[in-house]
């Protein structure tokens, strides 16, 4: 396990003359605050997009008020939501009321710190990678459950409800198409997968069992998201807000971010699993380290649309429906794949550059 971070400090001289414990404490908690302030802006330009776009496919304007082309807009929301009263229902349980956000944001922050985005920007890069990703993710839904179960509101209970069995289902699929492309990297580690794709992205690599995985990868990630056609678990019009009816103010604002941030980190996945991650497609990206921070932002922002394109493009399916997808089409077709990747890298059938 190692902590990679390109950044170079100016330190004070009584940090120059620190211990070695102490300079690790504060280069940790420098880091910190950068992945905090990575993880506002990157949801409030999300949320900016996703309001753009949903403008786009229903052909008007959008956002175009506050600040130029409505770039403040998300700002302004954002401070609507800070100033707003705490409220709650009288006989929730308050301790895990309170709770529950916390659990969605901080896994939330705890998934994006692994996610590589370039070779020296790299926070938390393990041998683990894609296990602990899989891990944390599985985390979150306690705190969707926590939160619809606290607030002593039967619709915010049937969204919850909803999110453990949607959650526990779709993960399986997540899982089998991440494992399907680590049979062509023999590794767990992010960077390594990075590395082995500088002889072509492993979506070509793999031929049509990787072309499948990923189609399973991004279904799979958008219903494990909760977003649209997926979204049962905030279904508005049968649940009111779901599983946050209860929330307001800058609690609500703690599940409404985590979500779009969970989107951010499901693209990521895909960016590096599938595409190569920083690496160029035109080989430039080792020449000048930090070009890697914008073809992964393009990448990720290019599946992050393909989300967002999703949601504004198919109805919302029902409960059984959903269900009916992962566990008599997805899980079969993904375990039918991974046997093929299998035979194909044991057959040495993969594309090489």
């Amino acid at each position: 396990m190692n902590i990679v971070f390109g950044m170079t400090y100016i330190l004070p001289w009584p940090l120059s003359i620190a211990s070695e414990g102490t300079l690790s404490i504060v280069e940790m908690v420098v880091i910190a605050l950068v992945y905090l302030g990575i993880f506002s802006v990157a949801g409030l330009f999300l949320v900016l997009m996703e309001r753009r776009v949903a403008a786009w496919f229903q052909l008007r304007i959008g956002p175009n008020r506050v600040g130029f082309q409505g770039l403040l807009q998300t700002m302004a929301d954002a401070l609507k939501l800070v100033s707003k009263e705490l409220t709650g229902t009288v006989k929730s349980d308050k301790f895990l009321y309170n709770l529950a956000p916390y659990f969605v944001i901080v896994t939330a922050l705890m998934a994006l710190a692994v996610i590589p985005f370039t070779k020296d920007f790299h926070a938390f890069d393990i041998n683990i990678g894609i296990f602990f990703l899989i891990a944390v993710s599985s985390i979150g839904v306690i705190g969707v459950l926590l939160g619809g179960w606290s607030s002593n509101n039967k619709f915010a209970l049937i969204g919850a409800m909803r999110s453990g069995v949607q959650t526990i289902s779709y993960e399986l699929s997540i899982g089998l198409s991440l494992l399907t492309m680590i049979l062509i990297t023999g590794t767990l580690q992010l960077s390594e997968i990075i590395e082995v794709q500088k002889n072509g992205w492993l979506i070509v690599q793999g031929h049509i069992p990787a072309i499948i995985a990923f189609m399973i990868y991004m279904i799979a990630g958008t219903a494990e998201t909760n977003r649209a056609p997926f979204d049962m678990v905030e279904a508005e019009s049968e649940l009111g807000a779901g599983f946050h009816t209860e929330y307001s103010g800058m609690k609500f604002a703690y599940f409404f971010l985590a979500e779009f941030i969970n989107m951010f980190i499901i693209a990521a996945i895909a960016t590096t699993i599938f595409f190569g991650g920083w690496l160029s497609p035109f080989g430039i990206t080792e020449s000048i380290p930090w070009l890697g921070v914008f073809w992964f932002l393009l990448k990720t922002l290019v599946l992050v649309f393909l989300m967002m394109w999703f949601r504004w493009t198919f109805p919302r399916l029902r409960v059984d429906q959903l269900l009916t997808l992962e566990w008599k089409y997805l899980l079969p077709l993904n375990l039918m794949n991974i046997v093929l990747m299998a035979l194909m890298v044991w057959g040495g059938l993969l594309i090489r550059f």
